[in-house]
């Protein structure tokens, strides 16, 4: 399934966390935002659920820095599943992607 992500990141050191998402995900928007501990990325992921990705994304971000806190958003087939680090936080009908 083909999934479009939109997720923050609060990291302590966005310099070591940036690189381990432009890795993770090539082609993606990865970008500051007023707030220098915080990154929000855009990109589309292939992947077998929006629990499996998120989990994996987090367990990534984890290994190189434990104190980070993700916010993300995976839509896919007109769903949007929302998260807070591991913990689900909702899933929406009608979105169909993130704008």
């Amino acid at each position: 399934m083909r999934f479009q992500l939109r997720a923050s990141v609060r990291t302590a050191s966005p310099q070591t966390i940036r690189p381990v998402l432009l890795q993770r995900f090539p082609g993606a928007a990865v970008t500051f935002t007023g707030d220098p501990s915080e990154l929000v990325v855009r990109a589309e992921v292939d992947g077998p659920d929006a629990v499996t990705l998120n989990r994996e994304l987090l367990t990534d971000l984890r290994r190189v820095e434990r104190k980070n806190r993700l916010r993300s958003e995976w839509s896919a087939e007109g769903t949007t599943e929302r998260f807070f680090d591991y913990v689900p936080k909702g899933r929406k009908p009608g979105r169909g992607g993130v704008s």
